[in-house]
């Protein structure tokens, strides 16, 4: 079974957000999931779409403290 990887670069243009902000999420332990190949970082595409999924909101009056921390796991 072949799994689609992606790049940071090519998550962060996906999502909108900066490298940077990848690399602080990893550290945080909060967004997608992440695989290391030798010292390489990637993204499964299952992880992402699971990130994407469990941020769906219906209305802006779900608290922040509402929303899981951390995702992928």
């Amino acid at each position: 079974m072949s799994q689609e990887l992606l790049q940071p670069e090519a998550l962060a243009r996906e999502l909108g957000v900066t490298t940077q902000t990848l690399a602080r999420w990893r550290v945080e332990g909060f967004g997608p999931s992440f695989v290391l190949v030798g010292r390489l970082v990637r993204y499964e595409r299952a992880a992402i779409d699971r990130f994407i999924a469990e941020r769906r909101m219906s209305s802006t009056s779900v608290p922040v403290s509402a929303m899981p921390s951390r995702i992928g796991s």
